[in-house]
């Protein structure tokens, strides 16, 4: 029967289907922008100056607080970064716009050095070198030159936390113009490495200074969590003599994979790789124990370890999960 209702309404709807097709659209459209925000927030976390170590060897004896509850220093300029860093009493600084240079700048203990949102080291990297208690939150790092050192060394220290740090270089030019990216060396213990972006470099991550160095090194303590690598041509780790605790990290495009070494025990878990074709193996008698790990075709041909459980609690995301979380998450994310 005709309806003149129906036939004054585009494509014959009746007012009442239009009103209720409406309804649902801007129910859809209400949705889709709840999940924006939500997505914003996972994109850009917002963090505070006073934050401790909360994953990994970091917590443990008695824990990292870097500068929590010191002072606060923002800083603009080489000269006034290189003075903020300096010296152990408790305090808090924040990286703010760019800072260009060519060297390396040694950070005192009970320090938290921050990088604000958009803010950049260029060709200026940072030691922690014998100190105690240090947080390194949300800076980026890139293109430190050989002649100047690590774009970020902790050398005998302990209790030092690396968290949603972002590093990087080229790989333009041969693999000694620039030095390594994240060395953690020399005796180093209670180290977490979290939320970090690691890309487009040679030399990655060395743990453990050297063979003949197993007196000093075998104490070595090392958590790296939730870290993203990308393009980078060796150490993926590369670990020696101690023990190092390694998941939830993803691993795409490199030329190399964990490496374990001399003695090195190493738990390795819900791990994801791509494009490699030793994603864990062993040089000089390194063990490892993995589980969970998607090796992305490959396989694990590192000798069977004891290093079965970690000394701390932590929540290990399923091996499904892993990627859209480093994704989102990992490298500098944080607005203080």
């Amino acid at each position: 029967m005709w309806n003149p209702r129906a036939a004054d309404s585009p494509l014959g709807f009746t007012d009442e289907i239009l009103k209720t097709r409406t309804m649902k659209w801007l129910n859809s459209l209400a949705v889709f922008t709840a999940f924006q925000v939500s997505m914003a927030s996972i994109l850009e976390e917002r963090a505070s100056v006073n934050d401790v170590a909360t994953i990994g060897y970091a917590t443990l004896n008695g824990g990292t607080t870097g500068g929590s509850g010191g002072p606060t220093t923002t800083v603009t300029t080489l000269d006034a970064l290189t003075s903020a860093v300096s010296g152990n009493a408790k305090k808090i600084v924040i990286i703010s716009g760019t800072i260009t240079g060519n060297t390396v700048i040694k950070i005192g203990s009970n320090t938290s050095v921050l990088g604000a949102k958009g803010s950049a080291l260029n060709g200026v990297g940072l030691r922690v070198l014998n100190e105690n208690n240090v947080i390194i939150r949300n800076v980026k790092i890139s293109k430190v030159l050989a002649e100047a050192g690590d774009a970020l060394g902790i050398q005998a220290s302990h209790q030092v936390w690396v968290d949603h740090c972002d590093l990087s270089s080229d790989r333009d030019h041969d693999k000694d113009f620039y030095d390594g990216l994240l060395d953690l060396t020399h005796g180093i213990t209670g180290v977490t490495v979290s939320n970090t972006k690691l890309y487009n470099h040679w030399k990655a991550c060395l743990i453990g200074h050297s063979d003949n160095n197993g007196a000093e090194d075998t104490p070595i303590t090392v958590t790296l969590a939730l870290n993203s690598w990308t393009n980078l041509n060796s150490r993926t780790p590369s670990i020696r003599f101690g023990h190092g605790h390694i998941f939830n990290n993803v691993f795409d495009d490199n030329n190399d994979g964990i490496n374990t070494r001399d003695g090195a025990q190493v738990l390795v878990e819900n791990n994801v790789w791509t494009g490699t074709d030793k994603p864990l193996y062993s040089t000089d008698g390194g063990f490892a124990v993995a589980t969970g790990n998607d090796f992305g075709g490959a396989s694990d041909t590192a000798p069977q370890g004891d290093f079965t459980k970690a000394p701390y609690s932590y929540t290990l995301l399923s091996t499904s999960s892993v990627r859209a979380s480093v994704t989102a998450n990992a490298g500098q994310t944080l607005d203080f």
